[in-house]
């Protein structure tokens, strides 16, 4: 038997009433952990507004290394061997911090979080501010609150005499929110520490009655179309044909007529431009074209993005893409390339029996069930990287929060408090399965 299968059926077992219960379904040692949390949550509050001040955007350097230091001595102190992992200094990032706790015989755990947040240095949203039962600030839900949830959920349990069995491996990344290129360097430490993990957890932000167990991966792709520049008197005659914007027009329209079929995939061509003359910017964010009404167009440029629930689903619709892409209008011609950005994290039976231990951890705290946030509605993350390395993995196990990526980001102050419990039950009775 395998160790997830392990922790699966023991932990299944344990809460399902096979362990004697005091309260509402914890053991005398759980209510422990429980009161852990409940000590140290002013402190957990002033933890997460000291580290929401410090600005850190992906691309203030300095920012998301002040947080890395924060981070690293709090990890320290749990007993973490740590080190920060550099990135180089082309790419522009800050790097990452990750760490170890290595207390023998258990599952091998890893536990995602991230350093970084969209706003920039000089965004006029900057510090942490309390108003009501909410924190307002830059990260305050993606994700350091998730970032102070891990952590102080970790505290609980050595508090409580209960961080005493596993494996955990922690990474922090410096660059979530605008990965650094190449991605077989900048993931690389990541992918590695999955390959060693039996069970991947990300923190990203979380929900009273939902969890992630999917995500759909995202994939770029840019069309190519040439044709032969006439005056559009001649076009349609043999000797000039249907032009680059006719053919262009007839791929985008299959497209949407063929690659949509496939269920949970959604595709869409962001950028267009067409003429006899077309300029792309730095990125592909940015074109220019000239042409005039009386000139057959002899190019057209479109960039686009996929998203898909599987790597096969990606796969499919390449291939119907490349296909459409070759049945040319007389006298042009095409091309499509792809890029790959985020793998999708595939909703396995594996991440199900992880989703169920959680579901029970959640009622066993009166907070009722959970089940399988919808993947196609999520976005690509950093437990994308890790989900086809690692035999289960799970998501959105943050604070409650809400309007992240705006200048009215928010958690809410209770739902830190229970997040943190929860998630120090769930990897208590994680780690405690043999």
């Amino acid at each position: 038997m395998g160790i997830f299968s392990k922790v699966a059926g023991v932990g299944l077992a344990v809460m399902m009433g096979l362990a004697p219960a005091i309260g509402d379904g914890l053991t005398e040692e759980e209510q422990k952990i429980m009161d852990a949390v409940d000590a140290a949550f002013d402190d957990q509050l002033s933890f997460l507004t000291e580290t929401i001040n410090i600005s850190s955007g992906t691309r203030n350097l300095e920012g998301v290394r002040k947080v890395g230091v924060v981070m690293d001595k709090a990890y320290s102190e749990l007993g973490f061997q740590t080190r920060w992992i550099d990135m180089p200094e082309e790419m522009n990032r800050a790097g990452h911090l990750a760490g170890k706790l290595d207390l023998g015989d258990g599952p091998k755990i890893m536990l995602i979080g991230h350093l970084d947040t969209v706003f920039p240095k000089d965004s006029p949203f900057q510090t942490a501010t309390r108003r009501g039962e909410r924190i307002y600030g830059p990260g305050a839900s993606d994700m350091k609150g998730g970032n102070a949830v891990l952590l102080y959920a970790l505290k609980a349990l050595k508090a409580s005499g209960n961080l005493d069995q596993g494996t955990l491996q922690v990474i922090l990344t410096g660059d979530e929110e605008s990965t650094g290129k190449p991605l077989s360097v900048s993931r690389k430490d990541m992918i590695d520490m999955a390959k060693e993990s039996d069970i991947a957890l990300n923190f990203e932000g979380g929900a009273l009655s939902t969890a992630v167990i999917g995500r759909r991966g995202s994939s770029g792709w840019a069309l190519e179309v040439t044709g032969r520049r006439a005056h559009s008197s001649a076009i349609f005659s043999d000797q000039v044909g249907a032009g680059a914007i006719f053919e262009a027009s007839r791929i985008i329209h299959k497209f949407y007529e063929e690659v949509r079929k496939i269920p949970g995939l959604t595709f869409n061509p962001g950028v267009i431009a067409g003429g006899t003359k077309v300029e792309e910017g730095e990125n592909q964010s940015y074109q220019s074209a000239f042409g005039k009404s009386n000139v057959v167009a002899s190019k057209v440029v479109v960039n686009g993005g996929l998203r898909f629930l599987s790597e096969e689903d990606k796969e499919k619709a390449r291939d119907i893409m490349r296909k459409i892409v070759a049945e040319n209008l007389p006298h042009t011609s095409a091309t499509v390339t792809f890029t790959d950005s985020y793998p999708a994290m595939t909703a396995t039976p594996a991440n199900e029996e992880l989703l169920a231990i959680f579901s029970q951890v959640n009622q066993d705290l009166g907070l009722g069930e959970v089940t399988a946030f919808p993947p196609e509605r999520r976005g690509a993350a950093d437990i994308s990287f890790v989900a086809p390395y690692v035999p289960a993995s799970m998501d959105g196990l943050g604070a409650f929060g809400g309007s992240s990526h705006t200048e009215d980001e928010w958690t809410d102050i209770e739902g830190l408090r229970l997040t943190t419990k929860r998630t120090a039950l769930y990897l208590h009775r994680l780690l405690s399965a043999q």
